[in-house]
């Protein structure tokens, strides 16, 4: 089979071996997609089960069909990033993932969100069924376990919605580690207190807008950060409004949430209902919510589970072990 592409290599099959050309021929380029000592493609061919072989921009993948395709589909990816970035082992792995889980056809029809500083692609179906509904639904509930992408792509979303001017602001929104959120023994003020619990989000903005245009909006509230004890009769207008750790909400703390939600408003919650942190007999309010709010209107649930995880490798085994445990 052979194929022939401006913008992709020229690939022919025979058997279970995939010939794959990458152009053009760049010798800076290809060092970086195979890394030191082609650790990259060691990598690959581990991750993957399949041999690789090179000489220059010419690559060899033997393995079984299915292999060598997703193979040919995370040469052809990594490749595309080094013209813009240094490839490094996590890259490859979440590379390896993508591919591995969706066809080229669906993935090229994947939702991306666009901000000044870099472009953010939902990875995998229920990536991609999240970002979707994040575009179209007034609240979003993303449930599912650690790594999976949910703060990540709240925030993109958020700050594509600011950027594009569907909303005034942002505003972030946990509880503390306690249910209860008894902050008064932390020191500072009340930002000051709840900032460390609020970390994932702030790394996440800071990635996609730069430190001092973060900065510059927190000063002006156009992104705020609020302990959800603090969200208690207000009503957010025109706001992108993200709750973060939601199964440490309880029932009342939710609703309490929930009606905040005003005029030109979009809210997502995010949480892993298997990591609550609430007192033995409490119920969590995401929990309550997933239950009752189902056919509601305007509500769309996106349930993750360990093989959507995008952190490092071990992770996602972690999470299957626990898994598997618990049920």
């Amino acid at each position: 089979m052979n194929r022939m592409s401006s913008s992709l290599p020229e690939v022919s099959q025979k058997s279970d071996s995939l010939d794959v050309v990458l152009a053009p021929e760049d010798h800076h380029r290809m060092a970086n997609l195979c890394g030191q000592f082609d650790e990259h493609l060691r990598q690959i061919e581990r991750g993957l089960g399949i041999r690789i072989k090179n000489r220059g921009n010419h690559f060899r993948l033997d393995g079984t069909l299915k292999s060598i395709e997703v193979g040919q589909g995370v040469l052809e990816e990594l490749f595309s990033l080094t013209e813009a970035e240094e490839i490094d082992p996590e890259r490859v792995h979440l590379c390896m993932q993508e591919f591995s889980r969706v066809d080229r056809e669906a993935r090229q029809e994947s939702m991306v969100f666009r901000t000044r500083r870099r472009d953010v692609r939902a990875r995998g179906s229920n990536q991609n069924a999240y970002a979707m509904a994040m575009r179209s639904k007034d609240l979003t509930f993303g449930i599912g376990p650690a790594g999976t992408g949910k703060t990540y792509l709240a925030v993109a979303a958020s700050v594509e919605a600011l950027d594009t001017g569907t909303v005034r602001r942002i505003v972030l929104v946990r509880p503390a580690v306690e249910a209860g959120e008894r902050l008064g023994f932390l020191p500072g003020d009340m930002s000051q207190k709840v900032d460390p619990y609020l970390r994932p989000m702030y790394d996440a903005l800071y990635e996609m807008m730069g430190y001092e245009r973060v900065g510059r909006l927190i000063e002006r509230n156009i992104i705020e950060i609020a302990p959800l004890a603090f969200m208690r009769g207000r009503s957010l207008n025109e706001s992108f409004i993200i709750l973060d750790e939601a199964q440490n909400t309880t029932v009342q703390q939710m609703k309490m949430f929930l009606t905040r939600i005003g005029f030109g408003s979009r809210a997502v919650v995010t949480g892993d209902v298997t990591q609550t942190d609430l007192p033995k007999g409490l119920e969590s309010g995401l929990k309550h919510a997933n239950r009752i709010l189902q056919d509601v209107l305007g509500v769309k649930f996106v349930h993750f589970d360990p093989q959507d995880v995008v952190r490092h490798r071990l992770v996602q085994k972690i999470v299957e072990a626990y898994s598997r445990d618990q049920g």
